[in-house]
């Protein structure tokens, strides 16, 4: 991985209650480009902020040290835990959430979320996205976004299935999708958009076996 510049945010401040990250949380810019990104993350009066920026060109910068809070996550929860900023490390890429991913920026992000994992001991199904934690309210980083790739190399968890059913039902699906993590309040039309972005965002329609499967996943430690 390339050097990564400091370039450090005053949006930040100490993790609350002695909590430390247990989660990584990836984000889209969705700016035109990583300098007016940098500018927004650091400027007081937005009060937003990462510990970490991607460019295109996969270079790495650094906003906040690790062991510090973020701004980035906001209002939500996973696996029935708020406070995200004071769980988690949050990564922006750079890009406007509607076309791929460089391979340079994947390839920094790979060698940046190995450091992450093994520094504070966090397991890949602790590597969530923006939406994940904030359906409906969020949708980064997006459908362009190759959770496959990362879940290939253990630095991301994936959909473990199970025997289809026969009839989906809305409930069962439901208590799927907490046990996977996706425990933020939401509507089932949402939360079926939600579930589907991070694991099949090429499907569209009802309800259906497929998404049963894809969201039982047996969560980690995010406590």
């Amino acid at each position: 991985m390339a050097n990564v510049i400091k370039h450090i945010s005053p949006n930040q401040g100490p993790r609350r209650n002695g909590l430390r990250p247990s989660l990584v949380v990836i984000h889209y810019t969705a700016m035109q480009t990583a300098a007016d990104a940098l500018e927004r993350l650091c400027d007081p009066a937005v009060e937003v902020s990462a510990h970490y920026l991607i460019s295109t060109t996969g270079d790495v910068i650094q906003m906040v040290e690790e062991d510090q809070r973020a701004w980035h996550a906001g209002q939500g929860e996973w696996a029935g835990q708020d406070d995200i900023n004071s769980r988690s490390i949050g990564i922006e890429l750079d890009n406007t959430g509607d076309h791929p991913f460089s391979e340079p920026q994947m390839s920094a992000l790979e060698a940046l979320l190995g450091g992450i994992l093994g520094r504070w001991d966090i397991q890949p199904d602790g590597v969530i996205g923006h939406s994940d934690m904030a359906p409906g309210r969020k949708s980064d980083p997006g459908p362009h976004f190759d959770w496959a790739r990362l879940a290939r190399q253990g630095l991301a968890g994936q959909g473990r299935p199970n025997r289809p059913a026969a009839a989906p039902s809305p409930e069962t699906f439901t208590a799927h999708a907490k046990q996977a993590g996706f425990t933020a309040d939401a509507a089932l039309e949402t939360l079926l958009a939600t579930t589907r972005l991070r694991f099949a965002p090429w499907r569209t329609g009802p309800l259906c076996a497929e998404d049963m499967n894809l969201c039982h996943m047996p969560a980690s430690k995010w406590k």
